[in-house]
């Protein structure tokens, strides 16, 4: 099934292309498909005849949803210790920092859905192409698990000192403007969508230079274009900084955003109240897990000690996260409620930040036991 899934070729000027086809199911990765396209990139990273890789989905609906979680989920069910989980996890997360580490030209188309894992695929690679159908969400916290896949690293990185990441990350809330997709900087380029189809047949008739990407960045100087409105997200910059900057608590953000709700500034109000209704969606622990882990991986940057400063550190910390986290009733509970009868009406466990304790955070973020063994990248 991966072969039908993940499709791989190198076209006679050393474009190697990978399509996502799976449109089913919105390019979502099953462990499977997740070991062939490593397998890709590890072959062609070593072939002197691939100049650069290309990445895209099969139709403009969506480049990936992210991970098959309901697959993963029926698996936990039948047995809380089946082997599945780890490799899952261990596959996405070494995949990650294969792209982030790639010694040749990656290039991602991320036309249409673009979620989770999806983003997983994309954030990290050299050239982000982005359409006005890119809709970009992490929203893990409203199925019991967490904002991983290393989008911890890419927050630490967003303006405000990581403050628009956090703000995405504990919300779920989507960027579906090129102008906000660029200024988070998820993506590196705007190409509108109907440009796509030319800019890939002009790369793949492009006669490539001992410096690919010199080629490459002439094409997308070509084809990408200025986003036609301000980034919504640099206008709310001050009060994003202020709600989501910090260590602040959940709590303290909530406050602070039931007060925006009220303001006579139509734009602070509406993003108040969206930003609140994201938070309402995701299960208490999850969210105070993923404001302490987002939080960690912003104060490392620029501490060349801190394992957390580089983007392997952090997936060896989600690693620890994902494998304990997915194994807790939340995760199930959120996967039926919001995939499986689709009633939106989960019962977490502890059902209120109230009754969350440090202790559980933190006993998330040690490290794994010797018989477990940390993530091998």
């Amino acid at each position: 099934m991966a072969e039908e899934f993940v499709k791989g070729n190198v076209h006679p000027n050393g474009v190697a292309i990978i399509t996502l086809d799976r449109p089913k199911a919105l390019n979502a990765m099953n462990l499977e498909m997740d070991v062939k396209y490593k397998s890709f990139l590890d072959e062609w990273e070593a072939d002197p005849k691939v100049k650069c890789v290309l990445v895209e989905g099969s139709s403009p609906r969506a480049f990936s949803a992210g991970m098959d979680i309901k697959g993963v989920v029926a698996e936990i069910q039948k047995d809380k210790l089946t082997p599945l989980v780890p490799k899952v996890f261990s596959a996405e997360y070494s995949l990650i920092c294969k792209i982030s580490e790639y010694k040749k030209p990656y290039i991602c188309f991320m036309d249409g859905i673009t979620m989770g894992f999806g983003i997983g695929l994309s954030g990290h690679g050299s050239y982000r192409l982005i359409t006005e159908k890119t809709v970009l969400a992490m929203p893990e916290n409203g199925i019991g698990l967490f904002p991983d896949v290393g989008f911890a690293y890419i927050a630490a990185k967003s303006p405000g000192e990581g403050a628009v990441g956090a703000y995405l990350g504990l919300t779920g809330n989507r960027v579906s403007t090129p102008a906000d997709a660029l200024y988070v900087g998820l993506g590196s380029h705007y190409v509108p969508s109907s440009s796509l189809p030319p800019l890939k047949k002009d790369l793949l008739a492009t006669s490539f230079s001992t410096d690919p990407d010199h080629n490459i960045r002439l094409l997308l100087e070509k084809y990408s274009k200025n986003p036609e409105s301000e980034p919504r997200l640099k206008l709310l910059l001050p009060r994003i900084i202020s709600t989501f900057g910090s260590s602040r608590s959940i709590k303290e953000v909530i406050k602070d955003l039931e007060d925006h709700q009220q303001s006579g500034d139509t734009l602070v109000a509406e993003w108040a109240k969206e930003a609140l209704q994201g938070l309402k969606k995701g299960a208490p622990l999850s969210l105070r897990l993923t404001q302490r882990h987002f939080w960690k991986v912003a104060c490392a940057q620029g501490d060349n000690g801190s394992e957390l400063s580089k983007l392997n550190g952090v997936m060896r910390a989600e690693y620890r996260i994902a494998l304990r986290s997915s194994l807790r009733n939340d995760f199930a509970e959120g996967v039926r409620a919001v995939l499986v009868d689709k009633d939106q009406n989960p019962k977490w466990s502890p059902s209120s930040l109230e009754e969350t304790s440090d202790a559980e955070v933190e006993a998330l973020l040690e490290p794994l036991s010797p018989d477990v063994g940390e993530l091998i990248i």
